[in-house]
């Protein structure tokens, strides 16, 4: 009996140690989780609190450079709409220097054309031309702008460049009218542009009959004859020599134009001289005629140079082939 009751109290020791060991090991957690954990969240808040500081000063510093820069950027719009104001002024004024001048160039180039326009050549009107004139033909009649009226056929060769087309066509269409209107009867008329291009494609190498039905066709369809060329009359020169000379025949050519593209005004020459071959009395196959139309001097001053050149190649043109060359003083 004694023996099993001190093994019952030696159990009962034993549970109790192990209990009270549980709790303290309870405790002592308890005791670290609430001694470290908040220490590591203060320190966390701290820091975070620091860097929300620091960026909302660069935020503020970021809109105040924001403010200046736009300040800035306000002024600068500003004086951008002040220069282009200035700038538009001046090119207005700049305008109407340009067009002072370009009026005063023409006034003195015209003048400087009258004083050295060629004389006029002098021909004995054929019986033809005396029959389709009539006896009591005056002579003042025989001229239109210093050239001289003696030819049975005329033919036009006609600049048809966009300059020309642009500046002076309806003065280009005055002077032609005019041409016309002193010859009151001839036996053909011929319109090609100065690529040798024909008006009209069914009289292609022959003559068109001249009747005032078929003027006024060539005057309508004149008024919107707008096809390519290159600004060089040598192209309707030859072909026109070439195609419609014959010895029975007195034939004029008409060079109307405003500029000369080509690279030699010598070669133009010499091909002429070539094609349109005088006799033994010096007279050429065809007489040769220009009006020359400055419209150069609507453009910029380096590009009037063409216009010049143009000058220069049909004085020397009309010179050696029996025509006159006239320098109009106004293209309009």
């Amino acid at each position: 009996m004694r023996r099993e009751r001190r093994a019952t109290e030696e159990f009962g020791l034993s549970f109790l140690d192990v209990i009270c060991c549980g709790f303290g090991a309870v405790i002592l957690l308890l005791m670290i989780t609430k001694t470290v954990q908040p220490q590591i969240i203060e320190a966390s808040a701290v820091n975070l609190e620091g860097r929300i500081a620091a960026l909302q000063e660069q935020l503020f510093e970021l809109r105040g450079e924001t403010h200046v820069l736009n300040r800035d950027l306000n002024a600068k719009h500003e004086q951008l709409s002040e220069n282009e104001d200035r700038i538009a002024i001046l090119r207005g004024r700049l305008a109407a220097v340009k067009s002072q001048h370009d009026a005063l160039a023409v006034q003195t180039n015209s003048n400087d054309i009258i004083e050295t326009q060629l004389a006029v050549a002098r021909q004995e009107l054929s019986e033809e031309m005396k029959r389709l004139l009539g006896q009591e033909y005056k002579s003042k009649n025989n001229l239109i702008g210093g050239i001289p009226v003696d030819s049975e056929y005329i033919i036009f060769v006609i600049d048809t460049s966009g300059s020309m087309f642009s500046y002076s066509w309806d003065r280009m269409l005055r002077e032609f009218e005019a041409t016309l209107s002193i010859y009151p009867e001839v036996k053909g008329i011929q319109v090609m542009n100065d690529m040798g291009q024909y008006m009209f494609s069914r009289y292609r190498n022959q003559w068109i009959p001249d009747t005032p039905g078929r003027r006024k066709v060539i005057m309508d369809r004149l008024r919107t004859w707008n096809v390519f060329s290159n600004s060089s009359p040598v192209e309707g020169i030859t072909q026109a020599i070439r195609t419609f000379y014959a010895p029975d025949k007195k034939i004029s050519i008409y060079v109307f134009g405003d500029e000369f593209t080509g690279e030699s005004i010598q070669q133009v020459v010499t091909t002429v001289d070539r094609i349109n071959r005088a006799d033994n009395e010096g007279n050429r196959l065809v007489r040769i005629h220009a009006v020359g139309f400055p419209v150069q001097f609507a453009r910029q001053r380096h590009l009037q140079t063409t216009g010049i050149r143009f000058a220069t190649l049909m004085r020397e043109l009309t010179h050696r082939n029996g025509g006159t060359f006239v320098g109009l003083n106004d293209f309009r």
